[in-house]
């Protein structure tokens, strides 16, 4: 990253020179779409903001932020990381991005309304102006693009009618298709306001939906609607699903590993109701991992600030509070207390199961057979209990 810096830093000087030279010269402005990658950080595109005049060639790029920044994780985590605009060269515009279509659409903006993208877009990549708190859902690398350009047109801009009902949720995992544990994370850790309906401009922290709206989008101009993208051209040509890797075969999917570790529960249950016994270093492993995932989820619900983290119905069935049976597992004097625990919390969890359906959640299909196995493991305890 420090080459990375030095690079930026090189950029910058270049930019502050240009911004002291630009004048109202002859502006173009093109969106630049790029399509999937094969990462999990690429998988949803990116777009970025191509400005030339006068002989100058800029993107703007809003993606870029740096991983070896003091406490970068931990503000990542909680929702306040800061991204950054980057005014970048074209030798440089396609870093990374390699054998990823990509798609450039000039706008068709009056001189003063391309002048006035230009203008901010210098400023704003100045040191001083760059960062901003990245959101992945209301403010990305496509949704800053497209305030940029209702900015510039003030607002008299035309989409299209949105023709999908859909969700963030149904979009998210459109994309996450090929990667079935990236969309259990999401679907874990994210709550209730990931299936919420949206409106079209919602839709486009997509890069692609922000391309294709723009494509069917007019402008007031001289009392008549006009296009607002002159000319699209494919600048690099390739497939519409990107570079994502291939479909994970099934027997690598969560729902096949919470299914198999279903068996494996069932089966040591029904040995445990037989012998008179508890399994505990099965105990132990579930409820370590329980707890766990829901010190994450309860981090996120109550002390971070990520979109769409609180409420998540899924905290009724992963939490911390299973830190509670790992710590009386292990004395006979603590039955009774363990009994009240698994009792509870086995009753908490058949009613989630009862009322998902009527929750304005979606869940992982992959959850149903994981929410059943501490409620497996709770007769053994019980049946202990009353020896």
């Amino acid at each position: 990253m420090k080459q990375f810096n030095y690079i930026f830093l090189l950029m910058t000087i270049a930019l502050t020179t240009q911004a002291v030279q630009a004048q109202n010269d002859s502006v173009t402005v093109k969106l630049v779409t790029f399509y999937p990658g094969s990462e999990v950080f690429s998988i949803y595109g990116h777009s970025e903001i191509r400005v030339t005049w006068d002989g100058n060639d800029w993107y703007f790029n809003y993606g870029v932020f740096d991983f070896d920044e003091p406490g970068f994780t931990y503000r990542f985590v909680k929702g306040n990381a800061d991204y950054m605009c980057v005014a970048v060269p074209p030798a440089y515009a396609t870093m990374g991005m390699q054998g990823r279509r990509m798609i450039e659409q000039e706008l068709n903006l009056t001189p003063s309304q391309a002048v006035k993208v230009r203008d901010f877009l210098l400023n704003n990549a100045r040191p001083e102006n760059r960062k901003y708190q990245y959101k992945y859902l209301g403010d990305n690398c496509s949704t800053r693009p497209r305030d940029i350009i209702e900015m510039a047109t003030a607002g008299v801009l035309h989409y299209p009618a949105s023709t999908q009902n859909v969700t963030y949720r149904d979009m998210m995992s459109h994309y996450t298709r090929n990667y079935p544990w990236e969309q259990f994370g999401i679907d874990l850790v994210l709550g209730s306001d990931l299936d919420k309906p949206l409106d079209l401009r919602q839709q486009m922290f997509i890069p692609m939906v922000l391309m294709n709206a723009l494509d069917s989008t007019t402008v007031d101009r001289d009392g008549h609607r006009v296009p607002l993208v002159k000319r699209r051209d494919v600048v690099v040509d390739g497939s519409e699903e990107g570079t994502v890797m291939p479909p994970t075969p099934w027997y690598m999917h969560p729902l096949t590993a919470a299914i198999a570790l279903l068996a494996l529960t069932v089966g040591i249950t029904l040995r445990d109701l037989r012998r008179h016994t508890v399994t505990r270093w099965l105990d132990f492993g579930i409820c370590t991992v329980y707890s766990m995932a829901g010190a994450i989820i309860f981090f996120l619900m109550f002390v971070s600030v990520r979109e769409a983290t609180s409420p998540n119905f899924n905290a009724l069935w992963v939490n911390p509070f299973y830190l509670i049976p790992l710590a009386l597992m292990w004395s006979e004097r603590t039955r009774k207390a363990l009994k009240i625990y698994h009792t509870t919390n086995a009753a908490v969890i058949a009613c989630t199961l009862i009322a998902w359906p009527m929750l304005p959640q979606v869940a992982n299909v992959a959850f149903f057979p994981l929410m059943l196995i501490p409620v497996l493991r709770a007769l053994p305890h019980l049946r202990d209990n009353q020896k």
